[in-house]
């Protein structure tokens, strides 16, 4: 059965194809190839524009922002060698 989250699992496995397969001109290879501290930088401003989002009070702002948020979570986590399921039993194991 199909769920709504199913999207997260399938942008992580988009992106951890960009990581072992680069592709030309993709964004996602283009943080890979800078590294940590690229993808840091970015989860860092795209936390900042969440807050922004959050503070002018735009809810098509905010969405917008925390879907990139998520999205460079994701770069961050494959990077890291992280999976859904590892963050999901730690939020499930804070309950």
């Amino acid at each position: 059965m199909s769920s709504k989250f199913d999207i997260l699992q399938e942008i992580y496995d988009v992106v951890t194809d960009r990581k072992f397969n680069p592709k030309e001109g993709s964004y996602t290879s283009y943080l890979f190839d800078k590294g940590l501290d690229k993808i840091l930088k970015k989860v860092g401003e795209e936390a900042s524009e969440v807050i922004i989002g959050a503070k002018n009070e735009n809810s098509d702002e905010i969405r917008y922002e925390i879907a990139d948020l998520i999205y460079h979570l994701t770069v961050l986590m494959v990077h890291q060698g992280l999976t859904w399921e590892e963050i999901c039993n730690e939020l499930k194991s804070r309950r």
